[in-house]
């Protein structure tokens, strides 16, 4: 449980699992009735690939999305992964992000390489 309370100039954040009653007592004297008690599960901790909502993302994950997604963490515009593949032009990039064009076996191990990143990610599989 949290205990927040806020003011023009006051904030004060009480953190433990147990609030004694006395101190939420003292707080409302002192700053009124409109104080805010917060239950907050921080300790409760999940593992995200673990959870439904990831599983349902990943589902929805193609090696288009993938390919996106990792060039752009790279910080590389589809222009210079296109040169880093050895000159591949920017519409071929383009087309394999928006599925009009497949990722062929030999394109994955380049991409795997390049953007450090499993060869699995660029390979599409039918078991969905």
């Amino acid at each position: 449980m949290q205990a927040v309370v806020k003011t023009p100039r006051i904030e004060i954040s009480v953190k433990g699992t147990a609030i004694p009653p006395r101190l939420i007592e003292v707080l409302k004297e002192v700053y009124g009735p409109e104080i805010s008690l917060v239950e907050d599960h921080g300790d409760d901790l999940v593992d995200a690939f673990d959870t439904q909502w990831y599983q349902g993302v990943k589902e929805k994950m193609t090696p288009e999305i993938y390919l996106c997604i990792d060039r752009e963490n790279k910080m590389l515009t589809q222009l210079h992964l296109g040169e880093g593949l050895g000159g591949i032009p920017r519409q071929h990039i383009s087309n394999m992000e928006h599925g009009r064009r497949s990722i062929s076996l030999k394109m994955a191990r380049k991409l795997s390489s390049l953007l450090g990143a499993p060869i699995e990610k660029f390979i599409e599989t039918h078991e969905k």
